[in-house]
């Protein structure tokens, strides 16, 4: 396979930090990065339900990650990372955007089975990259799960 082949056979990455930990969600499902602002809570969301935001008339529902994953609160606010899941923007909030990595398919591992660590299907895969390892999202079916994308991307 020549060098051209193997960039087109390569996916790119978005990878972030919770806490210590480095995970990555396909690009394309990326609409934009932007700082921490201001949402207006919504009443008895669930506690992961930062709340919404108004984007260029759109409203859009923001999910703190750390709290999804039952991790403690952030000590920071955090980076917004918005996300176009058929069609529907949600937001979520992780504690840094890290950079973007291309992946060719069989770099990405297959999670073992870790039962009550993360959902059952969250984790696409894992990829060691440069010393680290990173834990690669299904984020469309984590949001689904959370009742905050549509049933489709389940």
């Amino acid at each position: 396979m020549s060098r051209t082949d193997t960039r087109i056979a390569r996916s790119e990455f978005l990878s972030f930090r919770l806490g210590q930990e480095e995970y990555a969600i396909d690009i394309l499902q990326v609409r934009e990065i932007r700082a921490h602002e201001a949402v207006t809570r919504i009443a008895s969301a669930p506690a992961f339900v930062k709340g919404v935001i108004n984007l260029r008339g759109a409203i859009v529902p923001i999910a703190d990650l750390r709290l999804r994953f039952g991790f403690a609160p952030g000590e920071n606010h955090g980076v917004m990372i918005v996300l176009d899941l058929s069609g529907c923007p949600v937001g979520i909030v992780v504690d840094a955007v890290s950079d973007v990595v291309a992946l060719a398919p069989e770099e990405i591992r297959p999670a073992p089975s870790m039962q009550g660590v993360i959902e059952e299907g969250f984790i696409f895969g894992l990829a060691p990259v440069d010393g680290r390892m990173l834990i690669v999202l299904d984020i469309a079916r984590v949001m689904a799960s959370s009742g905050m994308a549509p049933a489709q991307a389940a």
